[in-house]
């Protein structure tokens, strides 16, 4: 049966009693990443302070501060990761992810210099494991992107969606169908992306990608009907409740369905695998502006300060929700 979401109130209650929860005199790297992953970024920084500095508690404290959008500090936490353990795939995926976000705001020069630089990482995080989905995923997508200048190509992406096909044939056809949008080949894109929804051993991620196709190209009643596969599938599958946060985003972002956007949040503040790539508090702090549109001013308050106690730092949550 699908899961039943808990009230507002009980989503924000849960979410504060984790964050306060007493934790053990020795602090470990385990209960760092466990924070990491709810979302108790504030948690997860004061247990890494007190841990020796390994390249797996900068890599940690990394992917904290990148959940924060402090960027400069995520890329040099990561930098530490992998200059203490240059062989470590996932370490080059987490400094490319972060360079990445830093090109994002940089002027032209630099952004030019960290686009080299993002392109890179991902390359050694493939070529020290080969079997890594997310970075070839990751290295797909820069070259889909990114001109010549600085590495990319759309063939150079076709290739990597021919090695993803013995990875994971489902991300691959994801890439296939990123390509295809961004030669202007709609329909191939959409059945790409339907293919990848099929072959997905976890399909709400892929419906979740549908449905942002959907929406860039306002095909409304194939984003709706991408929605409620979406949803169906997480109802089956425990460990896509990100999928959830994906699909509200999207939802969110086109203006369309809010109490149905809330309804996913929920969900996913409720779900037993919450990442550090959908914080909770950003979560929270979405489902606070939904609110606040739909006319809940105190469950939208209720909500900020939930999302503040998790992460003191994280500016979006610092101002009222109006």
């Amino acid at each position: 049966m699908r899961r039943t979401p808990k009230p507002a109130w009980s989503v924000a209650a849960a979410v504060l009693c984790a964050a306060v929860g007493l934790r053990a005199q020795s602090p470990t790297p385990a209960q760092a990443r466990t924070a990491l992953l709810n979302g108790q970024a504030d948690h997860a920084l004061a247990l890494l302070q007190e841990l020796p500095r390994t390249a797996e508690t900068s890599n940690l404290q990394c992917r904290v501060y990148l959940t924060l959008q402090q960027w400069n500090a995520a890329a040099d936490a990561c930098e530490q990761a992998v200059r203490l353990d240059g062989q470590n795939s996932g370490y080059h995926l987490w400094l490319g992810r972060a360079l990445g976000e830093k090109a994002d705001r940089a002027s032209f020069l630099s952004a030019y210099s960290l686009g080299k630089r993002v392109r890179q990482e991902f390359e050694r995080a493939v070529q020290l494991n080969p079997r890594n989905a997310e970075a070839l995923s990751d290295l797909g997508e820069f070259d889909k992107d990114a001109p010549s200048i600085v590495g990319g190509g759309l063939d150079k992406a076709e290739a990597v969606a021919r090695q993803l096909d013995g990875v994971d044939r489902a991300r691959a056809d994801e890439l296939r169908g990123a390509i295809a949008e961004q030669q202007k080949d709609y329909d191939a894109a959409d059945q790409a992306l339907k293919k990848a929804a099929a072959e997905d051993a976890h399909p709400a991620f892929a419906w979740s990608v549908l449905a942002s196709f959907c929406a860039r190209h306002s095909r409304w009643e194939e984003l709706d009907w991408a929605i409620r596969n979406l949803n169906d599938a997480a109802a089956r599958d425990k460990s896509a409740g990100v999928a959830l946060y994906d699909g509200a985003g999207v939802l969110i972002r086109v203006k369309r369905n809010p109490a149905l956007a809330i309804k996913m949040l929920e969900e996913y503040l409720a779900s037993p695998s919450k990442t550090d790539e959908a914080p909770a508090f950003e979560a929270l702090v979405r489902l606070a502006r939904l609110k606040a549109q739909m006319g809940d001013a105190a469950g939208a308050e209720k909500d900020r300060q939930a999302a503040l106690a998790l992460a003191q730092e994280y500016k979006p949550a610092q101002q009222p929700i109006h």
